[in-house]
């Protein structure tokens, strides 16, 4: 897995384009504000070898602000979503052409570290 560091800054509105359609859809983690800067790992579940990630993020959204990672571009299939190491935490289904939402546990541990700034 190739490491790319990620920009923190919060997003303006209207700033997220994703790469779906056909067999191809997007993942959307809501976490709690604690985890703004972790990296979230999510992998294909035949394929946990095969991890992609993206860091939390603050996202401006009507009515305030919430914490996220936007995963697009997943080809469609079920996915681990893991926290520390070789822990998955769940296991969610991304359709071709949509938007799957997962709300990370407020007890869960974080996956990666914070990512430098």
């Amino acid at each position: 897995m190739s490491h790319h560091h990620h920009t923190l800054a919060p997003s303006g509105q209207g700033t997220v384009m994703l790469n779906i359609g056909g067999g191809i859809g997007a993942l959307i983690i809501y976490t709690p504000g604690r985890l703004h800067g972790h990296e979230i790992e999510v992998s294909p579940a035949g394929a946990p070898q095969d991890r992609t990630h993206a860091a939390v993020r603050a996202r401006f959204v009507r009515g305030g602000v919430t914490f996220c990672v936007v995963l697009d571009a997943l080809p469609e299939g079920r996915y681990l979503v893991w926290q520390q190491g070789d822990t998955p935490l769940a296991e969610v289904e991304v359709r071709g052409g949509t938007v799957a939402e997962f709300t990370w546990p407020a007890v869960a541990v974080p996956g990666r570290t914070p990512v430098p700034v």
